[in-house]
């Protein structure tokens, strides 16, 4: 299987052309059915319709993940609950985790609460897979002796700032997903070397991270100018993260004076990326 590529085309059709369990990472973003322009098509479906859109997608990723592999799903909040319900009843995965992207900027609403998160729905294919905690460690909020204080498991809350529109790094995408977020998945599961999939690759996040991680990556687009965005951000190097975890920057709470100045000067801004990207 050819791997480190873009795909031009409908997600369906390209992923019925892969081996199954072939994969063991799918990190997908697909349309909310929302309304959105997406430029050459439209985010816009009857419920029933996008149902089937939905189990046709996650079939065929089901076939493609290997036994240990996992799949991280975006999803807005009108579809979430009915999406969680098809992949652990309908697919048979196991579930791991509902995360929410919490992020602090957004549309304000006058009449309401402004909505302020996303949610991802977390599951893996069987009870065996990978996931690695000590590369997505955050400090410890408070020092204790029982506390392994090479740091916490990050929780189920994600907090991430958008990729403002103001931002340099801001693709002319509606969805552009920050780095920091899809690095925090393909760290925690997955493993150099590693084959991962983006089904709905939009601005060509997850593949530009996989590629600075050293895994391989596939990433497909119905989209001709999101392909050819994807291909150019993957040619331009970085030595940071459009974004990063505020938690990483905090020193424990009641930490011996003796060990804050280690703390402090030891610790990474986020983890490193490989020399040469």
């Amino acid at each position: 299987m050819n791997t480190n590529r873009f795909i031009c085309g409908d997600a369906v059709v390209s992923m019925r052309k892969f081996p199954a369990e072939s994969v063991d990472l799918i990190i997908a973003d697909p349309p909310y059915n929302l309304g959105k322009d997406y430029g050459n098509n439209l985010d816009l479906k009857a419920r029933r319709e996008y149902e089937e859109f939905t189990k046709t997608w996650l079939a065929e990723a089901v076939r493609l993940l290997k036994p240990s592999g996992t799949i991280y799903v975006f999803m807005g909040v009108r579809f979430i609950s009915r999406l969680f319900l098809m992949m652990e009843e309908e697919f048979n995965l196991v579930f791991n985790g509902w995360i929410t992207w919490h992020y602090t900027q957004g549309m304000g609403r006058k009449v309401g609460f402004s909505p302020r998160h996303e949610d991802i729905l977390y599951f893996t294919k069987s009870e065996v897979f990978v996931f690695n905690l000590d590369d997505v460690r955050i400090p410890q909020k408070y020092y204790r002796k029982r506390n392994n204080m090479t740091g916490a498991n990050p929780g189920d809350v994600w907090q991430f700032s958008h990729v403002h529109y103001c931002s340099a790094e801001r693709e002319s995408h509606p969805t552009q997903k920050p780095e920091a977020l899809i690095e925090r998945m393909i760290r925690a599961s997955s493993n150099e070397g590693d084959l991962t999939l983006d089904p709905f690759v939009g601005s060509g996040t997850t593949c530009r991270v996989a590629e600075a991680l050293r895994r391989k990556w596939v990433g497909i687009d119905l989209n001709p100018k999101y392909v050819e965005m994807s291909e150019r951000r993957i040619r331009e190097k970085s030595t940071l993260f459009d974004s990063v975890d505020p938690r990483v920057a905090r020193t424990p709470r009641d930490l011996p004076k003796e060990e804050q100045a280690d703390e402090v000067e030891n610790r990474p801004a986020q983890p490193a990326l490989p020399q040469g990207f």
